[in-house]
């Protein structure tokens, strides 16, 4: 692995645990303010809505822009707009809306930071598939455990310290990416300076996902699963205390075991790949996935639950390393950033149905129908997508972007080159 990806990895390690610190942090700090339900369901959603709104043209912007520097003026940006929060928390005059517009700004740089770093990282790797998955792997694995384990129990622990310490802590590891992202090695801009629209380039990476049958697989996978994992995770809670028996703290153990399943999932994704062929192993773990909810919902008792978790974990894991690494493989440089981020917006935009389902099912029928209904939605999309993203397809796809692969640097301009390659 080249050097500066020991630096991302540390980068994006340390903010992953401010992302952990935050996640249990910011409901709990809400909380101290109010206990409306729909004043705290505007404070996790505000995070999201950027997405939503700019996921595309956030695409295209990182595409014109220098992706380094895209990265840690976010990090930047994101630690000095935390210091609002805290100084309104020492003020004692923090508010609802004050949180859900820092959890909105946060969440733009979220977006351009997530965006440049999935765009940065196959420049530095040359492309590499097999190094992608092995990079892949590993930052996925820190990210689970920063953001999944070691993270939410801090961010508790430090909001007992005080309103402001989270917020601080968050701010601190922002600040210790960006300065982490500011030493890695430059990379050429893959665009030069163009005339074309912002709202034009967004839609030509928008298209570019769409018409390529390859990446629309790659791209419906996550989108039906946020709805169908949203609409178990509606009822997920409930489901488990009424169902199961299960109290607060054995749920935390349900949602460790699902962790502890996407940390083995993503590091053994690469062999899977190797084995089975990227096309095949996404298949795979698609099936286990849906076969590993219909698990959940006839789940008898809370340790066959955990164990279903578990596994739908480990399925998880390994498809958000693979299919991530294989986009990365074959994207042109200079739509990186697009295509990148209208597959990550269709999966946000999907998020929403799957928690309005989830929550009607049970509401209409009982609470082991969205499990259900989740696990048929998982098997369906694996049976409509596997012929978009089998083995021939993938290698395909490889060979085309092995090609069409710009020589080195010192042969040629990859600046001037990717013009050429201007959709």
């Amino acid at each position: 692995m080249p050097t500066g990806f020991g630096r991302l990895w540390t980068a994006q390690t340390v903010s992953s645990f401010g992302d952990g610190v935050m996640h249990a942090a910011l409901p709990l700090l809400a909380l101290t303010l109010t206990r409306d339900p729909m004043a705290l369901a505007v404070v996790t959603a505000a995070g999201t809505l950027p997405w939503l709104l700019f996921g595309v043209l956030g695409g295209a912007l990182v595409d014109r822009w220098d992706r380094r520097r895209t990265m840690w003026v976010a990090d930047a940006a994101r630690a000095a707009l935390l210091a609002i929060p805290v100084v309104a928390a020492a003020l004692d005059v923090l508010s609802i809306p004050l949180l859900a517009a820092v959890a909105f700004f946060l969440g733009i740089g979220g977006l351009f930071f997530d965006t440049a770093a999935t765009a940065y990282l196959p420049d530095l790797l040359r492309r590499d598939p097999a190094l992608l998955e092995r990079a892949n792997s590993r930052l996925r694995g820190a990210q689970t455990a920063m953001s999944g384990f070691a993270g939410p129990p801090a961010g508790s622990a430090l909001l007992a310290l005080g309103r402001a310490v989270p917020l601080l802590a968050d701010a601190v590891s922002f600040m210790v990416s960006a300065l982490l992202v500011r030493t890695l090695p430059a990379v050429p801009r893959p665009v030069p300076e163009v005339r074309e629209s912002l709202l034009r380039q967004a839609r030509a990476g928008a298209s570019y996902v769409f018409r390529d049958r390859l990446l629309l697989g790659l791209a419906l996978r996550p989108a039906v699963g946020n709805v169908a994992f949203l609409a178990v995770e509606t009822v997920l809670a409930l489901f488990a205390h009424d169902r199961l028996g299960v109290d607060t703290f054995g749920f935390g153990l349900l949602l460790t075991a699902e962790a502890t399943g996407g940390l083995l999932g993503a590091g053994i994704a690469s062999y899977l790949g190797r084995r089975l062929g990227t096309g095949t192993a996404l298949t795979c773990t698609a099936t286990v996935e849906g076969l590993a909810i219909l698990g959940l919902a006839a789940a008898p008792n809370a340790y066959v639950a955990g164990l279903a978790l578990a596994v739908c974990g480990a399925g998880m894991g390994a498809t958000m390393v693979l299919g991530p690494s294989l986009r990365q493989a074959i994207v042109p440089a200079h739509l990186m950033g697009r295509v990148a981020s209208t597959s990550r917006m269709l999966a946000m935009c999907a998020a929403p149905m799957g928690a309005f389902l989830g929550g009607w099912l049970a509401t209409a029928f009982d609470l082991r129908t969205p499990l259900y209904a989740a696990a048929g939605m998982l098997l369906a999309m694996t049976v409509v997508t596997a012929s978009m993203t089998n083995n021939r397809r993938v290698e395909a796809a490889l060979s085309a972007a092995r090609d069409d692969a710009p020589v080195p640097p010192a042969a040629k301009d990859p600046v001037r080159e990717s013009a050429s390659q201007d959709v």
